[in-house]
């Protein structure tokens, strides 16, 4: 189960300092706690932070190196030396490559820039710089987004006679090029070491144009969004000053990249529409393409690579959904049971595992290592959560690993095929030991919960708090609600508009939790804040990211579980073979299999009031109808959907005994049922006499013009007025439909006169029969 913890916490004497803060600066308290919480704790770092500009830029010459390099590439310029820059394959590189063709042509050079291929791998190599020298015998060799972990390949470009720079924003080795290093993370006077490196690149650009150089503004913010580097900090100024040229007079090149839906574009929409297809070209081994596009003039071929570049994506995105299927597929045989997960194939892409074991590694908050095979060795890449280091537990494991690199979050790594399964038990031991349970339990953390109405200038400040992405996201809050009114967007819509009572909300993708929000159970949507508008006229309005429950609270909900009841008694049965147990077997069977795996069990109950009888569940989470979390952690669900995906899940214990056992997932699987309990006494009481069914029958024909709804639910929620039991009513209503007696539809219930129908030809209405003579 997913947990709510509070962003930040103060003490007595830092609310006072708070208080005072948003005094001093005009800003609301409620914004002033987030900006304490992020560390911009002072007036003028409010100021700043509240107002980012160039005029924040830091100078470019307090980076250890910058003087020796403008010093460099002059002498290199007033001289007409050859001068040669080498790139990377990533956005990060092929914009900083695209800095220094542009800001070295303007200075007065006329640079060779090689921006390798995916297959070359990473960095500098001696076999590129052999090609680089027979192809234009550089005399300074420049190189952007890489070479700080190189010293013996820029040894080597100096004894073939040429002077090495090396710019690079990467985490420093132990044993440094000998040559002109260029990197905010030296020991030196620059105060912030986060560029990437394509913001290294503009700095150096900077040092060599002044502000001329700003006009590369819109390189740098695209790399800095799409290398996932905190936007705080001078990247904060970055961004704000590429997104206004984005804004008002966006190159050409990224005109097409972003096609003509964005009216506002901000750090999100660079970093979920153009980033992606710079990457994708390299991720198709066609690098050459994007940066080609960067620096085209001729309108023909910008269009023609943009295009191109649009194509790739869509080649990325379908081949990444392919790995990804493949990789479920495998987990699924597997299972995802362990600390770590490890996957490989022969047949998937290397440059797409990444995003899939990123992809993965979020859906069940593990670390995830995706291999292709090549040869008897298998190149992989690692994704993880926030709490575990991967970087650390590669390295407490490295008698396993041929090579590998990265840091706390991502890394590359290389192992024989041999070694696989020693890695993958020993990356399991030690991220058992280094990391508690804690560390793998799925947290929301939230600033404010919301009790009051959600206050204009607050929202307004939310917004001037843009832009925001890795390292500053935005601000998310909570609203606790019971029953609340959710309606389609649209007819036939998945997206909901939710009604509270401090703020409205719209659900993306929410249909599916339809019943749990019209339900009275306690829960919390968890939200971020937008300004919209319409018609001229602004609105604050929530965007739903989460809604966590409670699925043993709420009285309403008994009606709902029973109305889902009689819903899976219209799906077919899975096929499985039982096994039965008694009450005590089936405790000690929870106890073991909890005790044995945080992972892989799934408790199920049929009625809420199941769970009376097991104490020791007390604190355990309810799902109800799907599960609400997909990391398949131990979980508790009561009344399944029959679409419910419990595939992943190893073992099934029912609570009780079923009224049936159509749920799809279960197919072929082993199940444990509790013989002592039954799970159907919902149904004991059911009136099926046709004496008061055709009473419902007669009531739907009379009210039938006032009764709007586009479920069986709603339809029963209209009719509490006419003095039936609810559960009566939606029993009688699916009996009702199943004949062809009454029909839901365009929200509304139509009623049919003049049928004759046989009551026991309705399956519904024989499983409940059968069901009470039990």
């Amino acid at each position: 189960m997913k947990k709510i913890v509070p962003e930040y916490s103060f003490s007595a004497e830092q609310l006072n300092r708070v208080s005072d803060l948003a005094f001093a600066t005009g800003l609301t308290e409620q914004i002033t706690r987030i900006l304490y919480a992020r560390g911009v704790d002072t007036e003028e770092k409010i100021r700043k932070f509240m107002r980012p500009s160039e005029k924040n830029f830091l100078s470019p010459f307090l980076m250890q190196g910058m003087k020796e390099a403008v010093e460099l590439i002059t002498q290199a310029r007033d001289e007409g030396r050859t001068v040669a820059v080498f790139g990377d394959y990533d956005a990060d590189g092929i914009c900083a490559s695209a800095i220094m063709y542009h800001a070295l042509r303007l200075f007065g050079i006329e640079p060779h820039i090689y921006v390798p291929e995916r297959s070359d791998g990473y960095g500098l190599s001696i076999e590129a710089v052999d090609r680089i020298f027979e192809d234009c015998n550089p005399e300074l060799f420049i190189t952007v987004d890489c070479g700080i972990s190189c010293a013996k390949e820029a040894q080597y470009i100096y004894e073939l006679g040429s002077d090495v720079i090396v710019t690079d924003h990467h985490e420093l080795p132990e044993v440094l090029p000998d040559c002109i290093v260029v990197n905010p993370k030296l020991k030196d006077d620059y105060p912030y070491d986060n560029l990437c490196g394509a913001g290294v690149a503009f700095k150096l650009a900077c040092a060599l144009l002044g502000k001329a150089a700003y006009q590369y503004l819109d390189f740098a913010t695209l790399a800095t969004v799409a290398d996932s580097v905190p936007l705080l900090g001078e990247n904060r100024d970055i961004v704000t000053e590429g997104l206004k040229r984005f804004n008002t007079c966006p190159r050409s090149c990224f005109s097409l990249l972003l096609g003509k839906n964005y009216d506002g574009i901000t750090a999100q929409t660079l970093a979920f529409t153009v980033a992606p297809r710079v990457n994708a070209a390299g991720r198709m081994g066609d690098a050459q393409a994007a940066f080609r596009l960067f620096i085209s003039d001729d309108e023909a071929e910008i269009y023609e690579l943009a295009t191109k570049l649009c194509l790739y994506n869509t080649e990325r995105q379908k081949c990444c959904d392919e790995l990804y299927a493949s990789a479920k597929k495998k987990l699924l045989q597997k299972g995802a049971y362990d600390n770590v997960i490890m996957l490989s194939d022969e047949s998937w892409n290397n440059g797409f595992i990444g995003i899939v074991a990123a992809r993965i590694a979020e859906e069940y908050n593990r670390p995830t290592l995706l291999f292709v095979h090549h040869g008897d060795m298998l190149k992989g890449s690692a994704r993880s959560i926030e709490n575990v280091n991967i970087f650390n537990a590669l390295k407490n494991c490295s008698e396993y690993i041929e090579e590998f690199g990265g840091h706390a979050q991502a890394a590359g790594i290389n192992v024989r095929a041999d070694q696989f399964d020693a890695l993958e038990r020993a990356l399991n031991e030690e991220i058992g030991r280094a990391y508690s349970p804690e560390d793998f339990e799925q947290i929301i953390p939230i600033c404010e919960e919301i009790k009051d109405p959600f206050p204009e200038k607050f929202a307004r400040e939310i917004a001037q708090l843009e832009p925001y992405g890795v390292g500053h996201k935005r601000p998310l809050f909570s609203i606790s609600a019971g029953a609340c009114t959710a309606r389609p967007v649209k007819a036939m819509s998945p997206h909901l508009s939710v009604k509270s009572d401090y703020i409205d909300l719209m659900y993306f993708s929410g249909a599916k939790n339809l019943k749990i929000i019209e339900s009275d159970v306690r829960k919390s949507f968890i939200f971020d804040v937008n300004l919209s508008k319409f018609k001229g006229k602004e609105y604050i309005k929530g965007y739903v990211r989460d809604l966590l429950y409670d699925g043993k609270t709420g009285r309403a909900t008994t009606e709902s579980i029973f109305a889902n009841s009689i819903a899976r008694f219209y799906a077919p049965r899975a096929e499985l073979d039982p096994i039965e147990l008694s009450m005590e077997e089936t405790k000690v069977l929870i106890a073991r299999k909890r005790a044995e795996c945080p992972y892989g069990l799934c408790l199920i109950a049929s009625d809420r009031r199941t769970l009376r009888f097991y104490e020791e569940l007390e604190g355990f989470g309810c799902d109800l109808f799907y599960p609400s979390s997909r990391n398949l952690a131990n979980m508790l669900i009561v009344s399944p959907a029959p679409d419910a995906d419990l595939s992943g899940f190893r073992d099934f214990i029912f609570l009780d005994t079923p009224s049936d056992f159509h749920i799809e997932s279960l197919g072929g699987r082993q199940v444990f049922v509790n013989r002592e309990i039954c799970g159907y006494k919902m149904f004991e009481t059911l009136d099926v006499a046709r004496e008061s069914l055709l009473e419902i029958f007669s009531a739907l024909r009379r009210e039938v013009n006032s009764l709007c709804g586009d479920t069986v639910e709603e339809i029963a929620n209209a009719c509490e007025g006419l003095g039936f039991d609810k559960r009566e009513f939606i029993f009688a209503l699916n009996v009702f439909e199943e004949l062809g007696l009454v029909a839901l539809g365009d929200g509304r219930l139509t009623v049919y006169r003049g049928i004759k129908a046989d009551l026991t030809n309705s399956s519904i209405y024989r499983k409940v029969c059968l069901l009470q003579q039990v």
